[in-house]
């Protein structure tokens, strides 16, 4: 029996979620004014944020098994923001803080300074109905 590939791997995952999380920061940061898309914008970064931190302990347990504990280590610390800004993020959306929003969607967009997306990309619009999803969430 060959050995099972899986296609849709943790850090395929990570980069598709970091991608669209640059690209729905963008949307946002076109917005003039508080409304519906604006407050999905802002919950799909969140929720996006949340599903980032979870694929990273699945990418350093292979590394950990190989016993590369440092690469595992700096990789947590590298993603450790993830988790910390979606939280507040959760929480700024849910209390319709939108300045606070704004900061944190500033921190994250430096923190994503590196990923590139493409104008034309074939992500969509994953952003639509996030906002009733994280309210179902909590």
């Amino acid at each position: 029996m060959g050995r099972v590939i899986n296609p849709d791997s943790a850090g395929k995952e990570r980069n598709r979620l970091a991608k669209s999380t640059v690209l729905a920061l963008r949307e946002l940061m076109k917005q003039t004014q508080p409304d519906d898309t604006s407050r999905d914008l802002a919950a799909y970064i969140a929720l996006a944020l949340q599903a980032i931190s979870e694929t990273i302990e699945t990418s350093v347990t292979a590394w950990e098994k190989k016993g590369y504990w440092l690469k595992a280590d700096r990789f947590r610390m590298e993603w450790d923001w993830s988790a910390r800004l979606g939280e507040q993020m959760e929480k700024a959306v849910l209390a319709e803080d939108w300045g606070q929003v704004a900061l944190i969607a500033a921190q994250i967009g430096g923190k994503l300074s590196s990923v590139q997306v493409a104008e034309r990309n074939r992500l969509g619009q994953p952003w639509v109905g996030a906002r009733q999803s994280l309210r179902e969430k909590t």
